[in-house]
């Protein structure tokens, strides 16, 4: 049996190298006949192997060298379009336009209500409360140009108007324009930005309906501390009775001098405590003419507190921000100096991605006279006692470009208490710049 299996494996072996052997004859035979069918070359081509005659020897070295320097001008060039990194695209011709409009329904109580904010909810009905048309876009590489313009009752008002540099050096940066102040943090921030309806007490009652505002030139420097700290200095026009009621108000007189504009200095200093708690406080200053007479001038130094709470290393939208403001005023009048304090609390709590409520406090002192009695402020005559004023606010977000917000507060005013209820949409449309921490 063992012979039998040994000579058939021979058999199958033979067998194979004859059908390899075949296959291999037919392909030889094939080649053959397509090499006896293809039209037979000239002779000087059959010598030649079918080929071009080699260049001259200095025809070949021509040839590398103009291929050498092609090689090393494109490595110049990928290099120094590496160090330039990718090439900026051109500013678009089109700038950034959004819309933003205010609604309100507001009861009150009283007839006098003595809403301080130019923005407020004056009346009882409903209100368009403002339409804010808001644009802004790159100049060119060295300038940036912003803008706001408010639609209302009265017309249209330039609410900003301002170039802001890009590439000044040197840790500095420069505004030129009409601009808001960086007094504080309410006094910067647009309507549609605030956690309340209504205008923060302090800075109605002190700037204006308007907050403090004007036009004029602004420097910042941010030093290089290893925590963030900014230095701003302003140079404003120091008239306008929305926008600068305790210094010249509605005076439109014309500066003779630089002792006739507003200065506003500011120290804004920003701290990371952790991964989800940040601090920002601040120091602020404005000083300027007053129009009670000739050489009287005011003084208003501020204070300001911003601590947010936003988990980070959790998924969670729970969000948390505590804001304080504190205003000190001293104004220059015929025979006295006044003074008075102003201040305001605001605690506001996300409790989910869409909904969040708030709470805020709001205190005003009467003025006090140099013998540091009570006495009576020409520009509120009626404000003899401390006032206060709380509101409770509940906001819902259907998305980042609407918000619905009910507020109901009680104000103390200078007499019988005023109750309030608000009701307030907000809608937006185009392309809004973020807005600052």
């Amino acid at each position: 049996m063992f012979v039998a299996f040994t000579e058939s494996c021979a058999a199958r072996r033979r067998a194979r190298r004859c059908f390899v052997s075949g296959a291999l004859l037919l392909f030889a035979a094939e080649a053959g006949a397509q090499a006896a069918a293809a039209p037979r070359a000239p002779a000087d081509e059959a010598l030649g192997q079918g080929t071009e005659p080699a260049p001259p020897a200095s025809d070949l070295t021509e040839i590398e060298a103009a291929l050498a320097a092609d090689a090393a001008l494109g490595t110049a060039t990928d290099e120094r379009a590496a160090n330039r990194g990718p090439s900026p695209s051109p500013p678009s011709m089109n700038p950034d336009l959004a819309l933003i409009g205010s609604f309100a329904g507001a009861v009150f109580s009283e007839a006098e209500n003595h809403q301080t904010g130019a923005h407020d909810p004056s009346r009882n009905g409903f209100e368009l409360l403002g339409l804010e048309l808001v644009f802004g876009a790159a100049v060119d590489p060295a300038l940036r140009f912003d803008g706001t313009l408010v639609f209302g009752h009265s017309g249209v008002e330039i609410e900003e108007a301002y170039a802001t540099t890009l590439a000044l050096g040197a840790r500095f940066a420069a505004r030129f324009g009409r601009f808001a102040s960086r007094f504080g943090r309410a006094n910067a921030l647009h309507p549609h930005a605030w956690h309340f309806v209504d205008q923060p007490l302090p800075f109605g009652r002190v700037f204006g309906g308007e907050g403090l505002r004007g036009v004029g030139v602004e420097l910042s420097y941010l030093t290089a501390l290893p925590w963030f700290v900014e230095v701003t200095v302003a140079v404003t026009e120091a008239s306008g009775d929305e926008t600068a009621r305790s210094f010249l108000g509605d005076d439109e007189r014309a500066p003779e001098g630089p002792e006739d504009l507003l200065t506003t200095l500011t120290l804004e200093q920003f701290f990371p405590l952790s991964a989800d708690w940040s601090l920002a406080v601040g120091l602020s200053g404005a000083f300027g003419p007053n129009a009670t007479g000739n050489g009287k001038r005011t003084e208003v130094y501020g204070a300001d507190l911003y601590l947010k709470y936003r988990p980070t290393t959790v998924r969670n939208a729970l969000e948390l921000t505590l804001t304080s403001e504190w205003l000190y005023r001293r104004r220059q009048v015929p025979e006295d100096v006044l003074a008075d304090a102003s201040a305001y609390l605001e605690l506001v709590l996300r409790v989910a991605r869409r909904y969040g409520v708030g709470v805020r406090y709001e205190l005003g002192s009467p003025s006090y006279g140099r013998s540091g009695d009570v006495v009576s402020d020409p520009l509120d005559p009626g404000w003899q006692r401390v006032r206060s004023r709380v509101a409770a606010a509940v906001s819902y977000a259907p998305s980042e470009y609407s918000r619905f917000r009910l507020q109901g507060s009680r104000d103390s005013a200078f007499g019988e208490p005023v109750w309030a209820a608000f009701l307030t949409a907000e809608v937006a449309i185009g392309a809004h710049r973020a807005h600052a921490f």
